[in-house]
């Protein structure tokens, strides 16, 4: 989790007075067999054992808020590309194995919005576009 931790680092100083907290549920991962398989991506992970603790972070942050809550709230999450992936399956209610058929640039922006009534919109998958060309790559 360097290159998270060191975004994070990078980030909340142009976010003063947010909190920053740090999970090993966000650690990247190998969420679950991709459908259909995929021969040249092989993890060294185990899905059973990651793919419980992505489905945790899931289950944990992602949800709809509070009735009584009067304003919106924003949290950001930064961590690595297949967790990205497979939380956004999970909220769109797509089928989570197809998590690898997305792809997502390094260092890009996503915008998930769940809102009170539980529905959910993707604003944003793997924006680069606030990137010079030349510092785009792929995960």
């Amino acid at each position: 989790m360097t290159r998270a931790v060191e975004t994070t680092d990078i980030i909340s100083k142009h976010l003063p007075g947010v909190s920053t907290v740090s999970t090993d549920l966000l650690r990247e991962g190998a969420p679950i067999e991709p459908d259909p398989p995929v021969s040249h991506w092989k993890p060294e992970a185990v899905y059973y054992e990651d793919g419980a603790r992505i489905e945790a972070a899931f289950r944990n942050y992602i949800h709809r808020a509070d009735a009584k809550q009067q304003e919106d709230s924003y949290e950001i999450f930064i961590c690595h590309a297949n967790v990205i992936r497979y939380i956004v399956c999970r909220a769109l209610q797509f089928p989570p194995e197809g998590w690898l058929r997305l792809s997502l640039n390094n260092g890009s922006i996503t915008h998930l919005v769940v809102r009170p009534d539980g529905r959910v919109a993707l604003r944003a998958l793997g924006d680069t576009g606030f990137m010079p060309p030349d510092k785009i790559s792929r995960s």
